[in-house]
């Protein structure tokens, strides 16, 4: 996540594009505080709604967790990995130290 103050941001926003294009969320903030949040615009802000596609972004980022989504969601572990499957997002949910034990039990 990037921060930029208003006053750079109007001298410079082009910074702020940049930004968005490789879609980085972006606070601005005005002496310090925040003042308001730019996102990258996508249709699933449109067909999913603007919760959803900012917890499916954080998802994809590997900043929360399958089962943080599916509590932010109000559905279950099961809806959500059905959901992303629909929506083509790959799922992946193993431990991988799990694996790495089974090897190692194995050898």
């Amino acid at each position: 996540m990037k921060a930029i103050g208003i006053r750079e941001l109007q001298k410079n926003a082009s910074t702020i594009t940049h930004w968005l294009e490789n879609n980085e969320y972006t606070i601005i903030t005005k002496r310090n505080k925040p003042l308001g949040i730019a996102i990258s615009f996508n249709d699933n802000i449109i067909t999913e709604g603007l919760k959803t596609s900012l917890l499916i972004e954080a998802y994809k980022n590997s900043l929360i967790s399958l089962g943080e989504l599916s509590k932010s969601l109000n559905i279950s572990e099961d809806e959500s990995m059905k959901f992303l499957s629909a929506i083509g997002i790959d799922i992946i949910d193993y431990s991988f130290e799990e694996d790495l034990d089974t090897i190692k039990d194995f050898l």
